[in-house]
């Protein structure tokens, strides 16, 4: 069986299904299709954290489903911009895991991943799937994966 290593950039996943379809990404879907047949090596799960009880809730939900939630405080700047992204972090675990992992997939449409697909896949030569919402996904991040599945009608919560 082979090892799969998972990392959702929850945020971007988020906004885009969000804008994409007007619903909410599946999580359980997405995990019975990026593991079927796979043994799972880490899974994690990126998110920003504002103390709020519904998103403790929807966090306790991902751990329930299997994936490590690592959270990050929500930065309010004395400008007014924000801050609250998790590119670093995904990239060195990314990094970190590629090389025990059979598959890496990334779920997430931020175009700065290009150069870590691209990377993983020369350096340890290894399959990286991209999930994200076609419409909302960096051409750059789809063409450096060694396989995109788009989020669609399949990996939504509600009626088809």
């Amino acid at each position: 069986m082979s090892t799969v290593a998972i990392f959702v950039d929850v945020q971007n996943v988020y906004y885009t299904v969000r804008e994409a379809y007007k619903k909410n990404f599946d999580y359980n879907k997405f995990w019975a299709e990026a593991t079927a047949g796979r043994e799972v090596l880490v899974a994690f799960a990126y998110a920003i954290d504002r103390a709020d009880p519904k998103q403790r809730e929807f966090q306790n939900i991902l751990r329930a489903i299997g994936f490590e939630v690592k959270l990050k405080p929500y930065i309010q700047r004395s400008d007014g911009s924000s801050k609250g992204d998790w590119d670093v972090g995904i990239t060195l675990d990314a990094i970190e895991y590629a090389e025990q992992a059979d598959v890496v997939v990334l779920v997430s449409g931020d175009g700065d991943f290009d150069l870590l697909v691209k990377k993983i896949r020369q350096v340890h030569r290894k399959p990286v799937e991209v999930y994200g919402c076609p419409q909302l996904t960096a051409s750059s991040l789809i063409d450096a994966a060694t396989e995109f599945k788009p989020i669609d009608e399949r990996l939504l919560l509600g009626k088809r």
